[in-house]
């Protein structure tokens, strides 16, 4: 997956700045726990990308040293258990940018102190 900057939605980037200020976690940290959370739940499959009103971040920011293994991750989501074919990098950036918005309500929901952030990573 290739893209340089990335904008998510108003939505992610205000549940996002709620997290930080109870977990006290960088937003790019959270990103990266909210899309492997999501990648949990499963595919999300086409439809609606997200709005991109939100915070922007850079590509390396955002994954860092771990693009590759998030890209992984997400084509075997996607392609394997959603029964979708060789997935193009704009609908990979698409479906990337839904698992980053499903995983930050979720984490809205699940984080409410450093102590739950903790408890999540056991978990998985």
């Amino acid at each position: 997956m290739r893209f340089n900057k990335l904008r998510i939605s108003a939505d992610a980037a205000s549940r996002l700045r709620a997290i930080r200020q109870r977990t006290g976690l960088t937003p790019n940290l959270l990103c990266r726990i909210a899309v492997m959370l999501s990648l949990e739940e499963g595919p999300i499959g086409s439809g609606a990308a997200p709005d991109e009103g939100g915070q922007e971040f850079n590509a390396y920011t955002l994954t860092g040293e771990y693009n590759g293994l998030i890209t992984a991750l997400l084509r075997f989501v996607e392609e394997t258990e959603g029964r979708s074919g060789q997935l193009e990098n704009d609908e990979l950036i698409v479906r990337f940018r839904a698992h980053l918005h499903r995983g930050v309500g979720t984490l809205s929901v699940r984080a409410k102190s450093p102590a739950d952030v903790a408890r999540l990573a056991i978990a998985a």
